[in-house]
């Protein structure tokens, strides 16, 4: 099929080969890199979330429990417990920022004392990998929520401190206040080194990746922009400095070849065209002087006749 075509259809065809094969691979090579940076972005701003939090159970660990000891004595205050108060903090930013509210932070617990913090069906299977893979220290993936995706790290919660057995080993053993306002049902029976919940953090995931969407598709658009205008300027040259040469090179030769010896071929150039014209030149010479030693030898039989 290719013999039938025309000379600037054959390069036309080549040159969108070209640019299909060729956005193809710039398609795939954007994605991944889009891919990678946008993963990037959110998890930079879901571990400085994290990082916060944890500074929050750490100072309430360290700084605010020490504090009130002889308070927590007489009565429980869920303000010295680190889980509550990294909840807490974290609440307050999502209601005060329009910005976090569809942020989450959360210590998802299979057996919590606070039933607020019991790990929903998603977040058990979490925790359950972590018991299965003690090894396993950290999970980050994307998740899909009717208001679009979230991407989240968690992180296992492993009891590492005899104090905490204090309120979870048995209603017996935990402060009376505990136990008055939490009850005798749930939050016990933790074990040291146990692995007990999740630490969760998920940030909105949908603007970042609908951004990174827009960006793939400007990048697009701009590299096709620019393979079509390649591909129209090589036909214009092309048209112009061979198909167009050519046409006339085979007009002239046509006329040369119905005996008009008066056609030149003018193409007075230093490139492959040139070339050719020079060699119809030469050849309509070479037609013509031939012709003319025809002529002569024929002039005698003539004249006899």
């Amino acid at each position: 099929m290719l013999k039938k075509w025309k000379l600037r259809q054959k390069f036309t065809a080549i040159l969108l080969g070209i640019l299909i094969f060729g956005l193809g691979l710039i398609a795939i090579a954007m994605g991944f890199i889009l891919r990678s940076d946008t993963q990037n972005q959110i998890t930079s701003q879901a571990l400085i979330l994290m990082e916060t939090m944890n500074s929050v159970r750490e100072y309430t660990s360290s700084q605010v429990k020490p504090e009130l000891i002889d308070k927590i004595e007489v009565e429980f205050l869920p303000e010295t417990i680190p889980a509550y108060s990294a909840r807490e903090v974290f609440e307050g930013l999502r209601q005060n920022n329009l910005e976090y509210r569809n942020f989450f932070y959360k210590e998802a617990t299979l057996n919590p004392s606070n039933l607020r913090d019991r790990a929903d069906q998603f977040e058990t299977k979490i925790v359950e990998r972590f018991i299965s893979n003690p090894n396993l220290k950290e999970i980050a993936d994307f998740r899909s929520v009717s208001g679009g995706q979230l991407f989240f790290i968690a992180r296992p919660i492993q009891i590492k401190k005899e104090s905490c057995l204090q309120c979870h080993s048995t209603p017996e053993k935990a402060p009376p206040s505990l136990v008055e306002r939490y009850g005798t049902k749930n939050g016990y029976g933790w074990k040291l080194n146990e692995i007990v919940g999740a630490q969760i953090i998920s940030v909105p995931a949908q603007k970042v990746v609908s951004q990174a969407r827009q960006s793939f598709v400007g990048i697009m658009i701009i590299i096709s922009g620019v393979f079509i205008s390649v591909i129209l300027l090589v036909n214009y040259l092309l048209n112009q400095n061979v198909i167009r040469p050519l046409k006339r090179i085979v007009r002239v030769a046509e006329e040369v070849s119905v005996g008009n010896l008066n056609a030149d071929f003018d193409e007075l150039r230093q490139d492959e065209i040139g070339s050719l014209a020079e060699a119809f030149g030469r050849m309509k010479l070479s037609l013509s002087m031939a012709m003319n030693r025809l002529s002569k030898v024929n002039r005698p039989n003539d004249s006899n006749h």
